[in-house]
């Protein structure tokens, strides 16, 4: 279970959207933001709107720090093509978000914990780096003494999501394939992202 079981919707209330498409997020009866003065709203600057695609975007992969999240903005604008979908490419390569997208764990934030508890193996490997960056082709495992722990087994079950055409999963053996990086509209984000904010933002 994530430790961030109850701050993580805070996440949500502050951004105004239910970031993760969960049933419960307190966003689904209350779409404003927390506080006293949560219902006013004003018409944001333009900063104040690629300020909240940053957030939505680094919060949606577990709240990443700022710090390693500008690293990979940097990462992507020196890589070939187009710099957003870049970023969405290396985001969608962590060991954390792959785990989370083959439906192997509940959440974002389980799949962080997950992974550095040892649970994954990446060709045959045991990595315990939730920010590890999957290669194409690469196989990602779940270790036999972990297949039937009721994280797994739930969220192997739950009808929620599905997995996305760019990983392969298969859980009856509870292991995929990493097979290309996605490209923005590939990603079953449930809200809009909007990386070429996120670039505007940091270009500033």
């Amino acid at each position: 279970m994530s430790k961030r079981q109850q701050s993580k919707y805070k996440i949500c209330r502050r951004l105004g959207v239910n970031l993760w498409g969960r049933p419960k997020s307190p966003t689904n009866r209350r779409d404003y933001g927390p506080g006293q003065h949560g219902q006013r709203r004003r018409k944001p600057s333009d900063f104040g709107v690629q300020l909240a695609a940053k957030q939505r975007l680094r919060g949606y992969y577990g709240n990443i720090t700022e710090k390693q999240f500008r690293r990979y903005y940097k990462a992507a604008g020196d890589r070939k093509g187009d710099t957003g979908e870049n970023l969405i490419g290396l985001l969608e390569r962590r060991l954390d978000a792959v785990v989370y997208r083959m439906k192997f764990v509940p959440t974002v934030f389980a799949a962080r914990q997950f992974v550095s508890h040892g649970h994954v193996l990446v060709n045959g490997r045991r990595v315990t780096i939730p920010s590890y960056l999957v290669k194409d082709e690469d196989r990602i495992a779940i270790r036999d003494r972990s297949k039937q722990l009721p994280l797994v087994l739930e969220a192997v079950d739950s009808p929620e999501r599905d997995v996305p055409d760019y990983l392969e999963a298969d859980h009856d053996r509870m292991e995929g394939r990493f097979i290309r990086a996605p490209k923005l509209v590939d990603v079953p984000y449930p809200v809009q992202m909007e990386p070429n904010l996120v670039i505007e933002y940091y270009s500033r």
